[in-house]
């Protein structure tokens, strides 16, 4: 399979790292920055000088090719979506924004191809999880979908280093929360919802942001009473954002927040992925409770080293397109996250990495 990814950064340079490892993939890497495409080409990678924000240069860019991997910032995904059904590919991408993904899939009515966002770890991965332990109930009370992105090490006020997407990590915390509560969909606000729990002797606080269900709201809707999801931080890091993004009003003046953030919050590859599901309900005539738990740490992948949202998101999304790629999923129009079996993730070659596996080769599918 011939695969153009586009986003030149850490996480499209894992994606291209791992799924040209397996020597089933045919890598091509998309991007506008010279410098962000010369490091992929020092590790032995074929690259092309593409304006990742001209939907016209895409398309003219993308004849020969099967599919493209967007790992651009959220802001670009529609953009980019419409080149892939303009040029005839398969598109995948990683956007946690919910109105790039209802834009997509209007996009994916009437494709040829097959268009499938949302494709990391949350949202993707947690909703694959959640929709299988959903299933295994008869009546769905409750369904808590937790996830949080940390350094094992924290050190500075806000107990947070920047492990992904500074435009990602900003647009979650400022915008509207989908959630079910008495069985209606509705919206709930980022940063409320605040709680608190510990898990193998550590404490975490938990809070609303947007995003992480992906279409799961859609998908169990009429089936299950509560349904959340919300992001996993130390206790103290949502006190702090909210003082920056209300009283200091920062929601309103992004770009500031995002050079204060890049130039105090240092990045860090030593972090921590923790991934907590909890489903309530009825099975056979009794209450009770299902729990998907993961604990994804920093370490080599194929001998080189990763960071833990490196792993969870490159994996993800090399997982699903392994999938797609094997014909396990639908061919072509919308492909929601949920329409993933868990059991063929985890068995995947790239799935295994949630498993904790080193995957020293991927060359066994």
């Amino acid at each position: 399979m011939r695969v153009a990814i586009v986003g030149a950064g850490l996480i499209g340079h894992t994606i291209a790292h791992m799924l040209r490892e397996t020597g089933d993939y045919e890598v091509v890497a998309f991007d506008r920055d010279p410098q962000a495409l010369a490091k992929l080409a020092a590790s032995g990678m074929v690259t092309q000088r593409v304006d990742s924000a001209d939907a016209n240069a895409l398309k003219a860019a993308l004849p020969g090719f099967d599919a493209l991997i967007n790992a651009l910032p959220y802001y670009l995904a529609v953009n980019v979506a419409a080149a892939a059904k303009a040029a005839g590919v398969h598109y995948f991408d990683l956007t946690e924004d919910v109105r790039a993904t209802h834009a997509i899939r209007a996009l994916a009515d009437d494709a040829s191809h097959a268009f499938m966002p949302q494709c990391g770890l949350a949202p993707g991965f947690i909703g694959i999880a959640a929709h299988e332990l959903a299933n295994r109930f008869s009546q769905v009370r409750e369904v808590k979908m937790r996830v949080g992105a940390l350094p094992e090490f924290p050190t500075n006020a806000l107990k947070y280093n920047l492990t992904w997407s500074v435009d990602g990590l900003i647009n979650e915390y400022c915008q509207p929360c989908e959630a079910i509560r008495d069985s209606r969909t509705q919206w709930v606000q980022p940063l409320e919802g605040l709680e608190h729990f510990s898990l193998d002797g550590t404490e975490y606080e938990a809070f609303n942001t947007s995003g992480g269900l992906g279409t799961l709201c859609e998908t169990l809707g009429g089936r299950v009473e509560s349904l959340d999801y919300k992001s996993v931080r130390y206790p103290g890091h949502r006190n702090l954002i909210q003082f920056l993004l209300e009283d200091l009003r920062l929601a309103s003046d992004r770009d500031t927040l995002k050079s204060i953030m890049r130039r105090a919050v240092p990045s860090t590859s030593q972090d921590v992925v923790l991934i907590f599901v909890t489903v309530t309900g009825t099975r056979d005539g009794q209450l009770v409770q299902d729990v998907f738990t993961r604990k994804i740490f920093a370490k080599e992948v194929c001998g080189v080293p990763m960071s833990a949202i490196q792993i969870t998101t490159a994996g993800a999304m090399c997982a699903v397109l392994d999938l797609f790629r094997a014909g396990e999923l639908p061919q072509r129009g919308f492909i929601r996250q949920e329409q993933v079996p868990l059991k063929a993730f985890l068995a995947n070659r790239f799935g295994r990495l949630y498993e904790g596996e080193t995957l020293q080769a991927l060359t066994t599918a």
